[in-house]
This record gives C-alpha cells, structure tokens and sequence, in this order.
C-alpha cells in the first residue's frame, strides 16, 4: 500500500515534468532565453530551501561537497537549463519532450562509461533502440538530414549534461542529503545562468517588466511545483522504491509532454514521432537496466518464497 501512494506520487510528478516543457517552451517565447531560466531555477532553489530550513537539513558542505556542488552545479543547473531554454526556443515542444526522454538511457551510458557498470546485452539493445527513436524524432519530419535544428541539438546537449552530472550526483549524495545538495546546485548555477545571461542578453532584466499575470503564473508553476517540489518528491521516490521501478515512470514524462505539447501549443504529434517515443520507452527501459533489475528482483523474491 505505500509503494501504491508512491507510484500515485511519481506519476503525478511526470504529468508535472511533461507539461513543464510546454512551460519553459511558452516562457522562452516571451522572454530572453538565458535571464527568464536564471531566474526560474533560482525560484526554485530558494523555495528547497526554504523547505529544507523547516526540516532542519540545512549544513555547510565540507571542501570535498563543494567540488561536487560545483561540477554538479555546472552540469546540472548552468549547461542543462542553458541548453535547454536555448533549445526549446528553437524546436517544437514534441522534439523537445521526445529528446529530453533519452535521460535515463544516457545516464546507464555515463555509467558504463565512468563508473565500470557492466554492458549487457539488454542494455546494448537499449541503447540502439534509444538510437533509433532519437533518429526518427529528429529525422523523421520528412526533410532527411535538413531536418536536424539547431534546437534538437541543444537539448540533446542539455540532456547529455544532465546525465553526465548524475554520476557527481551519485558521488556526493554518499555523504549529503540529494534534497540539500539539489539546492546547492540550483542556486550555485543559476547564479553562474544569470551571469552568462547578463553578457549575451544585456537588455534581459529590463525586459522582465512584464505585467502579463498568465505568463507569471506559468513561471511559479515551473519553478516552485515542477522543478523545486517535482524533484524533492522524485528523490524521495527513489530512497523508497529503487532507482530501477522509479526509472520506468520517466517513459510518462516524454509522454505526458507529447500530450502538453498537442494540447497547449498546438503542435501536430505525427507517426513519426509515435514510432520514435516506442523506441526510446523501449530503449530506457532495457538501456538503463530497469528490466535487469526487476527481473532479478522477481526472482530473489520466489526463492524467499
């Protein structure tokens, strides 16, 4: 019965994450790309913090701790949120949702390749299958190699960064709280956002005036709901259920954002991009070793029994 209310939880968090790319899609569009994500993580640092200072788990990092803040910080905030504001305002919400679903399967990647996680053949079928799905989401609008934007390959940076930041992550959290060092990082790199945004868009704070109360909305449900509580309750999920259950759930986010994507912008959701989301749920979920897991899982579970 409690893994049934974490199940409901994660789920809804997804249904969050998916509708939050519609949001940064619709603020990018209104306001200077690199200012308005500095300014939204930095809400949502705040807002961690301000929960974690009414839990009372808030300590002074130790030397080692602020190496990985940083490098986290860099990857996970600065380069991930960059990236991805830039690529958004680029591409379609649909290549973006699809992109951003090849997390997980990038992540086993990082894995492999820095932390000595064994390749098997589930994951090398994984990894192919997200290959194929990334193609088809990126070429499969009928323009051929034409039809690559700009905008797909910031994401595809923006996710790879991310990625690449979880095995800091992994690291850091053997001796700080993940709920803590999340908010070290938002705050340290959307400091660092906000200064690249002040060389590239000069004209970026002045243009934040504006009284639409719709668009504000928008911002604080991204930065309070989607980012800041959407990824305390999502490590929480994993302290509870295991990264390899709380892994498959990411498949609803990419879809969740197909559907955001349809409903909010507009945009058309074609057989193409159908086929490429089959391919990268099936390459998460044999790539990040979800299925590997779970199957040894079933079976230490029928030899107790």
């Amino acid at each position: 019965m409690k893994n049934l209310s974490i199940y409901a939880i994660l789920i809804g968090i997804m249904f969050i994450w998916g509708m939050n790319v519609t949001a940064i899609k619709t603020l990018v569009q209104y306001f200077p790309t690199i200012t308005i994500q500095s300014a939204r993580v930095f809400t949502a640092g705040l807002v961690v913090f301000a929960i974690l200072a009414m839990m009372k788990k808030i300590r002074k990092p130790t030397k080692k701790e602020y190496v990985y803040i940083i490098l986290g910080g860099l990857l996970n905030v600065t380069t991930h949120h960059l990236f991805l504001g830039v690529g958004l305002s680029k591409t379609s919400g649909v290549n973006g949702g699809l992109i951003l679903g090849m997390g997980p399967l990038l992540t086993a990647l990082m894995a492999i390749l820095f932390l000595g996680t064994r390749l098997t053949l589930a994951r090398t079928i994984g990894f192919i299958s997200g290959g194929i799905g990334i193609t088809l989401t990126v070429l499969g609008g009928g323009n051929g190699l034409s039809g690559i934007s700009l905008g797909d390959l910031a994401i595809f940076l923006s996710i790879t960064a991310q990625a690449a930041s979880f095995i800091i992550i992994s690291k850091a959290a053997k001796t700080m709280d993940p709920r803590l060092l999340t908010g070290y990082m938002l705050i340290f790199g959307s400091v660092v956002l906000f200064f690249i945004g002040l060389i590239i868009e000069p004209e970026g704070l002045g243009s934040l005036a504006n009284d639409s109360l719709s668009l504000w909305l928008v911002f604080l449900g991204s930065a309070v709901i989607a980012t800041a509580f959407g990824h305390m309750l999502y490590n929480h999920a994993v302290g509870v259920v295991g990264p390899a259950e709380t892994s498959i759930f990411l498949n609803l986010n990419t879809f969740f954002s197909l559907i955001g994507a349809s409903i909010f912008l507009g945009e058309e959701i074609t057989s193409f991009h159908l086929l490429g989301l089959v391919f990268i749920v099936i390459g998460v979920l044999f790539g990040s070793g979800a299925i590997e897991e779970l199957l040894l899982k079933r079976k230490a579970t029928r030899k107790v029994a």
